[in-house]
């Protein structure tokens, strides 16, 4: 029996996923499903670089505004959703065009992980978050290295929820998140052709730089500053977000305004590197220079 059909695009941020998609979609028939952990959020249009309305070009887009900023959300979560975006496509006769930049996202999605309920361990975390508040989350990252190498190495340290949660794992299982991570992994439910979008380093953070500075010529701060007027935590998911944690962070008086674009422009280009890492691991990803 032959797998569904669908098509990917994927890469860094800034490199013309968006876009690509949408042409794409307009080509062949299809809508697109968000491959994106920040973009299921509300009220985060600008930093997350959602398209608008006219760029969707009447386009349906999925897995986009589903959730308030203060709630939480997971990986499993997200590929049971768009897995059923996928086949309410297909079951139209549309194309799926599954696009973004989370590649954990995509390959749970596409690769049928299935995920095993491991407990929370309240203590732990309390203990940990607390370790980070006090001496950084480099030193929380630092457990994850000695534990988890290969965790540690795509999870960055200011995404301290995902290095908790590797660390717990490794202590409630005795064995690394990312041996589990193997072993759940499933062959692939789509025939899924998937393309990257491909720039040289120096054009990619030129735009990476350029597309800051238009987002808050847009309005970032005042989005930022919205958000927290709503009494969303800065500690949430959503505000770890590259741009919103920095601009908290200016707005609290923490650091400069000057400081804090550099901060947001330097993290966005180390977060693009992360991402081609991940993605370049996927032998089967057809790479276009655009």
């Amino acid at each position: 029996m032959s797998k569904p059909k669908i098509i990917g695009v994927v890469g860094p941020t800034a490199s013309g996923k968006t876009d690509y998609a949408i042409s794409l979609a307009l080509r062949v028939g299809g809508e697109v499903v968000s491959c994106d952990s920040m973009q299921v959020y509300r009220h985060m249009d600008i930093g997350t670089a959602k398209p608008t309305p006219e760029e969707m070009q009447g386009v349906a887009h999925h897995m986009i505004d589903i959730l308030e900023p203060y709630e939480d959300f997971s990986v499993a979560r997200y590929a049971e959703m768009a897995r059923r975006c996928i086949d309410d496509i297909l079951s139209r006769g549309r194309v799926p065009i599954l696009c973004g930049g989370t590649g954990l996202y995509f390959d749970s999605t596409v690769n049928n992980i299935e995920f095993k309920e491991i407990a929370a361990d309240l203590e732990l975390r309390k203990n940990l978050s607390r370790l980070a508040a006090e001496e950084g989350n480099e030193r929380v990252h630092a457990l994850l290295r000695e534990a988890d190498p290969k965790a540690a190495e795509s999870i960055h340290p200011n995404n301290l929820k995902r290095v908790i949660r590797a660390l717990e794992i490794y202590k409630q299982t005795g064995r690394t998140k990312t041996e589990l991570d193997r072993e759940q992994r499933g062959e692939s439910i789509y025939d899924a052709e998937v393309y990257g979008m491909n720039r040289s380093r120096s054009e990619l953070y030129s735009r990476i730089n350029r597309r800051v500075d238009i987002m808050l010529r847009r309005g970032l701060l005042d989005e930022v500053k919205k958000l927290l007027d709503m009494g969303v935590p800065i500690n949430s998911t959503a505000m770890q977000a590259i741009g919103y944690k920095e601009l908290a962070a200016y707005i609290g008086g923490e650091i400069r305004f000057d400081e804090a674009v550099e901060k947001i422009k330097t993290e966005t280009r180390r977060y693009a590197k992360r991402q081609l890492t991940w993605f370049k691991k996927n032998k089967n990803i057809i790479w276009l220079d655009i």
